[in-house]
């Protein structure tokens, strides 16, 4: 959001593929500037949209695979009417936080 690197204390998140620290700043160029906004999403609506990509679609999704359903989730009524898509990446996730998830749970980092 202010288009600099900016280090946090911490990086705990289930979605451990996106967990970072000290963000990368070749990557932050890249994202800055092609995104034309960042959502921000929590833990549980990361889990929400891995247990939809599992119930809708079959499909297993890591906490990072589904963090970007769970940002068109979050940002649904902001684009009423419109078409769109997401990327599908990362099915690796351990199968008792997978199984947490499909018993309406939000694993622990």
């Amino acid at each position: 959001a202010v288009g600099h690197v900016v280090p946090g204390d911490t990086a705990a998140t289930f979605a451990d593929g996106v967990a970072v620290r000290v963000p990368d700043p070749v990557a932050l160029a890249m994202i800055v500037g092609g995104a034309g906004r960042i959502v921000t999403v929590t833990e549980d609506a990361i889990a929400d949209a891995a247990r939809l990509l599992y119930t809708a679609t079959h499909n297993v999704a890591e906490g990072a695979g589904a963090a970007a359903l769970a940002g068109l989730m979050s940002d649904k009524d902001e684009l009423p009417g419109r078409r769109v898509g997401v990327i599908l990446s990362g099915g690796n996730i351990d199968a008792s936080r997978f199984a947490s998830i499909l018993m309406s749970q939000t694993p622990a980092p």
